[in-house]
């Protein structure tokens, strides 16, 4: 053996030591092990935003009063409130309205957030670009940004938001305007979209539908 090569072979063997140290003193719980010691994150700041009508998408994810119900999904319940305002106002600024639903059969929306004859729809698992035709859609009215609301949070919203924003689209998800079966899912998504990686996080803004103006 050469000496450069024995001097990395020791360099090798003392980092291992090294790390086997370290992980046996502070390292050897995995993260399910130590999940009560946990520390929330602070929230995340919520931005306002102003939105470019004529080239951005509402997209409406999966509403259905199934599951959008105070027996299952009761904050579901409370944003269709914040939804249906927003709605109305982006119809007012004849904005294009996309909806999707999950799963076979065609479940009906709330009456409050009820499709428009003419709004497409797409259906598909929690990535609502996968095997649809939503991008085409999207690009064939010229789109560069979308708002992302629905359910379920941590389903839907977090992949088909993380979707758009893969495909170089503005992403705009405002925190009462998605819902899930528990707030630590709500909670999730929304740290997630705000720190995941810059291919993400950099397209996403995190709002409010109050925060929200459209022109």
């Amino acid at each position: 053996m050469t000496r450069s090569k024995t001097i990395r072979t020791l360099a090798l063997t003392a980092a291992c030591a090294l790390a086997t140290a370290v992980g046996g003193a502070a390292g050897a719980q995995t993260i399910v092990d130590s999940w009560s010691s946990v520390a929330l994150p602070a929230p995340p700041k919520l931005d306002p935003v102003t939105i470019d009508s004529a080239h951005t998408a509402l997209l409406m994810l999966d509403f259905s009063v199934d599951t959008c119900s105070a027996a299952r999904r009761p904050s579901c319940v409370r944003s269709i409130p914040h939804v249906q305002h927003l709605l109305e106002d982006a119809r007012a600024h004849h904005m294009l309205v996309v909806y999707s639903t999950g799963g076979a059969g065609s479940p009906k929306t709330p009456d409050a957030l009820a499709p428009m004859a003419g709004d497409p729809a797409v259906r598909s698992g929690v990535d609502k670009f996968l095997g649809t035709d939503l991008e085409k859609i999207l690009s064939s009215h010229d789109i560069h940004s979308v708002i992302v609301v629905g359910t379920s949070a941590h389903g839907a919203v977090l992949y088909t938001a993380s979707g758009a924003a893969l495909r170089g689209l503005a992403v705009v998800v405002p925190v009462d305007g998605f819902s899930a079966d528990t707030p630590f899912a709500e909670l999730t998504t929304a740290w997630i979209l705000k720190n995941a990686p810059a291919s993400v996080s950099a397209h996403v803004a995190l709002t409010s539908t109050d925060l929200i103006t459209l022109h």
